[in-house]
């Protein structure tokens, strides 16, 4: 899993290059992929301000017909570039979305419609084939690489450059923390102390984590770390349930089940650095009852719900704290590895393989079939 196995300074700078492009022409940049050839891409992009780019949209994530209409509205009257991203170009929700706005864009600019596609995919595939014949710019998504681990390789890295996202530093950052996990002592690995948590955990008889966070950008995080063990872990009629909560919102509800509630769930706290205190909230002159406030920041409050849920969660259920810094590329770097070496060692541990899903592919078979594809 080390970052640079599928990126050399060729392949970062051919995607610097192409992204430069499309952020000097384009108003909007479509990503069209569903579940790991999204996540960890809309992850940092949704979290982290680029210096600049067009608007990003995601296509390709969902059947529903709504969601469809929804992003040809959204790209309407404005220059337009897609990115389909599809390892075997197989999968039905990305294959249909590109469909629909490949017609649109071919209807709106013709020939020069293929200067606006590119696609991401594995060689050999149909997809390299359709790219070379009508001339889209193709990218790699390599062979030996499933969906939630891609973070790493131009699946991800292109649509955040697109974005403005340092892919640079966020690899970097992805690197040095590999090596710092993987060189020290067992009994002072991170990765495999939080996977050994979870084993032991279970082994109790412990049947879910809820990942729980204090930043809404974090939002898009949560569902790679989602997929990312449901995905790897759940076979053989066994496997921890991951599921996660946004604080405060959620404190005022899913908070209800943490403190009172079926005591087979444990929590796991992610903590960033606040990024900013937020805007004053001192008193304007009006008895509201807030007054004990008064000289307070959003930054306090924040902080304030982070120690007052653990606190009072951890009476009621086991709980480990994450701590990392802000939100920004190098610490989706970290993170991504930090949580990707930490669900392949607790795979290993449970005697589960952490790379294939088979489960999908039963779904994925069985639509085909209802669609009529042999």
């Amino acid at each position: 899993m080390d970052p640079y196995t599928y990126m050399d300074d060729h392949a970062l700078s051919r995607i610097e290059k192409k992204a430069e492009a499309i952020r000097s022409s384009a108003e909007v940049f479509v990503i069209i992929g569903v579940g790991g050839s999204n996540n960890a891409a809309r992850a940092v992009i949704e979290a982290v301000d680029g210096k600049y780019g067009p608007q990003i949209v995601y296509a390709g994530t969902s059947t529903s017909p709504s969601a469809i209409e929804k992003v040809l509205r959204d790209i309407e009257g404005k220059s337009v570039y897609i990115n389909i991203i599809a390892k075997n170009f197989e999968t039905l929700e990305p294959g249909v979305s590109f469909r629909v706005l490949r017609k649109y864009l071919y209807g709106k600019y013709g020939d020069k419609a293929a200067e606006r596609i590119c696609a991401t995919g594995t060689r050999g595939s149909l997809l390299e084939k359709l790219s070379i014949k009508h001339g889209w710019d193709f990218f790699l998504f390599p062979d030996d690489v499933g969906g939630r681990f891609s973070m790493f390789c131009e699946v991800a890295l292109l649509p955040m450059a697109v974005a403005g996202i340092d892919i640079r530093s966020y690899l970097a950052a992805a690197v040095e923390a590999r090596t710092a996990f993987l060189s020290g002592s067992p009994e002072e690995n991170p990765c495999l102390l939080y996977a050994a948590a979870r084993q032991e955990l279970y082994s109790k008889g412990f049947r879910a984590e809820v990942l729980s966070i204090y930043e809404p950008k974090l939002q898009f995080f949560l569902k790679w770390w989602i997929q990312l063990f449901g995905e790897s872990e759940g076979k053989n009629n066994s496997g921890l349930l991951p599921t996660g909560c946004m604080f405060s919102e959620d404190l005022h509800s899913m908070g209800q089940f943490l403190q009172d509630g079926n005591t087979s769930v444990f929590e796991t706290h992610l903590i960033t650095e606040e990024q900013s205190e937020g805007p004053s909230i001192g008193g304007d002159g009006i008895d509201d009852g807030f007054w004990y406030l008064n000289g307070k920041t959003f930054s306090d409050l924040n902080n304030a719900a982070k120690h007052a849920a653990i606190k009072a969660h951890g009476k009621h259920i086991p709980c480990n704290i994450l701590t990392v810094g802000v939100p920004d590329e190098s610490t989706f770097g970290i993170l991504f590895m930090f949580f990707a070496l930490a669900c392949v060692f607790s795979c290993e541990m449970a005697g589960i393989n952490p790379f294939d899903q088979p489960g999908v592919e039963e779904y994925k078979a069985a639509m085909f079939s209802e669609l009529g594809k042999e």
